[in-house]
């Protein structure tokens, strides 16, 4: 079970076949239970099992508090329990997974085969092959009007490699992080890893779950180090307009001390009238911007592992270093198939223009569908693939399941869809969003419209009882 026990017919066996078993899994974890204080009965050790249960007694096994700080990722967490769900053979629909359900376009697959024929199979400069980040140079000039030079990018196994590394290359211990909320999960416990402490700024859906100039200006403290966007969004599908990100940009410049993240993830993920904007392009923001995007999400690579970092040659330097001490250099074959993706044309060509507009059809039906429910309030996505409905009248006093009992949080009503409506979407708790939840629609049109029809059925006046006041 999510938060203690199991589904019914899910067995305890099947979640640590998959690596989820109760006693090891922070979110599978079952009730608390006091600790007897009688010894029980032990059946007898062999002399070897006696001298390793001896060892092991004896081991200082002290974690580093900085890494026991850190809250495990209920997205993975309900991701890996739905697929272990569907092993037992239980009829749920996963909606929490944050990537394409979208094959690998053939061109990008073909190119990965060749470095594998043709012995591209070697470590590659650290930073990246000199093809491929010239490459990405020319994307950026292209598609983003940014320009950077072949050793202001580094190429990193994965866009939240490129975070994490920016972070521990900027931040010094005591510094803030500004994150706007709803968030990214690991947003604030990279922030934490680095020694630095994050500072939220709470955005709502009448907002858009877009951050003011006046809400960045009230956040700023002559210790803030970096501010953290994220457009496209996740976990809201909102779009920085341009005028916005101006404001934001006004405000920035007062402070010389602030940098800015960009992370542009999702950047060809939008719709129309929504448009992307990279905030190095704005005046006097280039020199303190770190561009963050990668091949995941657009090109439906996530399994590739391939991402990057743009930014003035110090920083990304420094990047680079904590690069060279860790993982080297990304993939030969994932980088010799990036350059694939990249001459698709802009945007991703038509294979990412098909993607986009598969997106498009499945959020425009739940977005349909959530509005026929009474108490969901929505801001309309603008890009992405999740929609974030704020649901704080569905829990809380006096919300009820009826048949299943009290629901006090968003915890315990992800749990009553996975129980009830055997669809797992994502407490809005792990955004920062403590009212809402997150649906990813990386999934087929028929499936959602499946998972969107049990949910509308699990809502329904005769089935649940609003928040008492709702």
């Amino acid at each position: 079970h999510l938060y203690g026990g199991f589904p019914a017919g899910v067995s305890s066996a099947v979640h640590c076949k998959a690596g989820l078993g109760a006693s090891s899994h922070p979110l599978l974890a079952p009730r608390p239970v006091q600790p007897s204080t009688t010894v029980p009965s032990q059946p007898r050790l062999f002399h070897k099992d006696l001298k390793r249960s001896v060892m092991a007694h004896a081991v200082d096994q002290t974690i580093n508090p900085a890494v026991a700080a850190l809250k495990p990722s209920k997205t993975m967490a309900l991701t890996d329990l739905a697929l272990s769900m569907k092993e037992q053979g239980v009829d749920v629909i996963g909606l929490a997974a944050g990537e394409p359900d979208f094959d690998t376009p053939s061109e990008i697959v073909a190119a990965g085969v060749e470095a594998l024929q043709t012995g591209l199979t070697r470590y590659t400069p650290n930073a990246g092959t000199s093809v491929l980040r010239k490459a990405i140079c020319s994307k950026l000039k292209v598609d983003n009007g940014l320009e950077y030079a072949a050793d202001e990018v580094l190429v990193s196994n994965g866009a939240k490699q490129s975070i994490w590394q920016a972070l521990l290359a900027t931040c010094s211990a005591g510094d803030e992080v500004i994150i706007p909320a709803p968030y990214w999960v690991s947003y604030p416990e990279m922030a934490t890893m680095a020694g630095a402490k994050p500072v939220i700024v709470p955005t709502t859906p009448q907002e858009g779950f877009l951050m003011s100039a006046e809400k960045l200006r009230a956040a700023i403290t002559p210790r803030s180090r970096l501010l953290i966007l994220c457009t496209p969004s996740n976990p809201t599908g909102s779009v920085y307009p341009r005028e916005l990100l101006e404001a934001l940009a006004e405000v920035v410049r007062d402070h010389p001390r602030l940098l800015v993240l960009s992370d542009e993830i999702y950047e060809y993920i939008t719709y129309a009238p929504a448009q992307h904007h990279s905030f190095g392009t704005l005046p006097g923001m280039w020199e303190r911007t770190l561009t963050v995007n990668g091949f995941s999400k657009a090109y439906a690579m996530t399994g590739w592992r391939l991402g990057y970092l743009a930014g003035p040659r110090h920083f990304v330097k420094a990047a680079s270093t904590i690069q060279s001490q860790s993982t080297s250099g990304a993939s030969s074959i994932a980088q010799h198939a990036a350059l694939a993706a990249l001459n698709l044309g802009p945007r991703g060509g038509p294979p990412v223009a098909a993607m986009v507009e598969a997106f498009k059809e499945r959020k425009d039906m739940i977005v349909a569908k959530l509005r026929t429910i009474p108490g969901v309030n929505l801001a309309e996505p603008e890009g992405a693939f999740y929609v974030l409905p704020e649901m704080g009248a569905f829990f809380g006093p006096g919300a009820e399941a009826v048949g299943w009992g009290p629901v006090p949080d968003s915890d315990a009503f992800c749990r009553y869809l996975i129980e009830k409506a055997n669809v797992a979407v994502v407490p809005g708790e792990a955004f920062g969003a403590d009212t809402c939840i997150r649906i990813s629609y990386a999934a087929s049109l028929d499936t959602l419209t499946t998972a969107m029809d049990r949910i509308v059925a699990a809502l329904a006046p005769g089935a649940y009882r609003l928040r008492t006041g709702a």
